[in-house]
């Protein structure tokens, strides 16, 4: 049996407690300068926003959300330009939203058309 795609939404952020106050105090005092557009768009200061939630949980494709130290490990792809969302199959990860698209987004509803354009348009 084929395995369904699944996204991976990669954070330019890596994980565990430290990062995640480091990453809080960085969106409080400077949020223009906050290197990670994915998390400044589908995260409050202190978690994910619940339309963002729901969009996901709606795709009707399995997704995963990954830090970059996490996403490293896991997959072995080095010098990728992150965020990003990478589709997931039995054969691999492969670039499917890259960090230019992301950075173009000025809202959460841009990131939202873009995911459903690609989705109606790729899978």
């Amino acid at each position: 049996m084929t395995e369904r795609p699944t996204l991976v939404f990669v954070y330019n952020a890596d994980s565990g407690f430290l990062n995640s106050l480091f990453d809080i105090g960085h969106k409080l005092v400077s949020p223009a300068t906050y290197s990670c557009r994915l998390c400044s768009l589908t995260h409050s200061t202190f978690r994910m926003r619940s339309e963002w939630r729901g969009f996901v949980e709606r795709l009707g494709v399995p997704v995963e959300f990954l830090h970059r130290d996490e996403f490293s490990g896991r997959y072995r792809l080095a010098a990728v330009q992150l965020p990003a969302v990478y589709l997931k199959s039995e054969s691999g990860a492969v670039l499917w939203v890259g960090c230019d698209e992301i950075g173009a987004c000025d809202s959460l509803g841009d990131l939202q058309r873009l995911i459903k354009e690609k989705l109606l348009k790729e899978l």
